[in-house]
């Protein structure tokens, strides 16, 4: 098989797998709350109103799956979704800037550090970054904790329809240069938009090939 060709048997792939039945199975606010770790899980980590569960929707095709608003920190749990009884979506609450009370920020910040540094079938967590304005502080610290926990992380870059071409290939080239010096990191940064769909086939591709495989019969 050539590289054209495994490229297209991963798209198709991909596609298959976010065609199945995404479903909500629980919102946790506390560590004890965690489901038990069975299937592999993917998790969107990122600032708030970064676009995580844009992205979600986005890759499910469903519009309301993952709930959405401009309220920066309106996500206050972590929400698991079984796609297919072959992976989970984890859409983690948001840091940095948010309206919530700094105690729930500090609340729901630990649990989402545990998390990720914690859960044994997390297979990789996707760092979304807003492509307007590239990576900051709070974005390097999370880098710096996936990376000492030696957790998978994979940058998304998301909004890439809301800047210019030349201004979003120099936000690439810069955040690729500096993702070479983390040990943790994925080699390849998703560039994508929820709302035009770019990006969106080949980040499905890429997280179907750490799903479980498909049960036969």
């Amino acid at each position: 098989m050539d590289a054209g060709e495994a490229a297209r048997a991963a798209a198709e792939a991909g596609r298959k797998l976010f065609a199945q039945e995404c479903r909500f199975i629980l919102g946790v606010a506390d560590r004890e709350g965690l489901p038990p770790a069975e299937l592999p899980e993917v998790a969107f980590a990122g600032r708030s109103n970064v676009g995580k569960s844009s992205l979600v929707n986005a890759l499910t095709g469903r519009r309301t799956l993952a709930r959405t608003s401009k309220t920066p920190g309106r996500t206050q749990q972590i929400n698991f979704f079984d796609l297919g009884g072959r992976l989970n979506l984890v859409d983690l609450p948001g840091y940095g800037f948010t309206r919530a009370p700094k105690e729930r920020v500090k609340e729901w910040t630990a649990l989402v550090n545990d998390y990720l540094r914690g859960r044994s079938t997390l297979r990789r967590a996707l760092l979304l970054i807003d492509a307007r304005h590239g990576p900051m502080a709070s974005d390097r610290a999370v880098m710096a904790m996936l990376d000492q926990a030696a957790v998978s992380y994979q940058a998304v870059l998301t909004k890439a329809d809301a800047t210019k071409p030349e201004a979003l290939g120099a936000v690439l080239a810069a955040l690729e240069g500096e993702l070479a010096g983390h040990a943790a990191a994925h080699p390849e940064v998703a560039v994508t938009s929820a709302r035009a769909g770019a990006g969106i086939a080949e980040l499905r591709a890429a997280l179907a090939a750490l799903a479980a495989p498909r049960q036969l019969g």
